[in-house]
């Protein structure tokens, strides 16, 4: 019985810890995509706001692998996302397993107490005999209750573990479809900001250098962080 109600225990800390990781503000924050994609048409974006983003979100982590390396070449970021797409994947997976594995040796353990019952039962027979209700009874309750707690403890388990299986699948899939639009969205600005560079070496070779950076607009560029942007958006 102690090893179920161990392993009970670990499950609810474990489903508990699971519905507190993800939560959909802090994996995928509406309009992230938008914020960054902003900051990239400003070029306001710093070493420590794509720091600032990987350790706010899940997805956050992924789009800052591809910004730390926006002017590589398409190829180089989509393998760079991919990689830390797989971490990240990995860190929305963690206790799954240990949990799946609760729900799979509970009826197991419940099995096990229900024989040990029996044997009770059986050496009870031994000394007094069938003739004392009193005497069995002991045995029989512990098989009846360990079988029963043991189930309970499998199906409460096995229903969270298969929730949340889906639910980090659905969060896979959003967060695929987010990246390959940031890969698209860097390799665009890439294109125009090498055709800006090739127009105004062609055109004015001569030009002098601004010393702030400007938008595509001609207004010098937002140095809002991208945290304060999101709060922005959000209220």
């Amino acid at each position: 019985m102690l090893p179920i109600i161990l392993c009970s225990i670990i499950a609810i800390a474990i489903i508990f810890e699971r519905f507190w990781s993800l939560r959909r503000e802090k994996v995928l924050p509406e309009h992230l995509v938008a914020t960054v994609w902003n900051a990239v048409k400003q070029d306001s974006l710093s070493r420590a706001d794509i720091e600032a983003l990987s350790k706010e979100s899940a997805l956050g982590k992924i789009l800052s692998a591809g910004l730390l390396n926006r002017n590589e070449s398409r190829e180089r970021i989509k393998e760079t996302i991919e990689e830390r797409g797989r971490e990240v994947v990995h860190d929305l997976e963690r206790y799954l397993n240990t949990l799946g594995t609760i729900a799979s040796i509970s009826p197991l353990l419940g099995l096990l107490g229900t024989v040990v019952g029996m044997i009770s039962v059986f050496a009870a027979i031994t000394r007094h005999g069938v003739g004392d209700p009193g005497a069995l009874a002991g045995g029989i309750s512990q098989a009846m209750i360990t079988t029963a707690a043991g189930l309970t403890v499998a199906i409460i388990s096995l229903i969270f573990y298969r929730y949340f299986r889906r639910k980090v699948d659905g969060i896979v899939v959003v967060m695929e479809r987010e990246a390959i639009k940031m890969v698209d969205v860097l390799h665009r600005s890439n294109r125009e900001r090498s055709g800006c560079g090739d127009e105004k070496a062609a055109s004015a070779p001569g030009g002098k250098k601004t010393g702030s950076k400007v938008t595509a607009s001609g207004k010098p560029a937002s140095k809002k962080s991208i945290a304060g942007r999101t709060k922005e958006k959000k209220a």
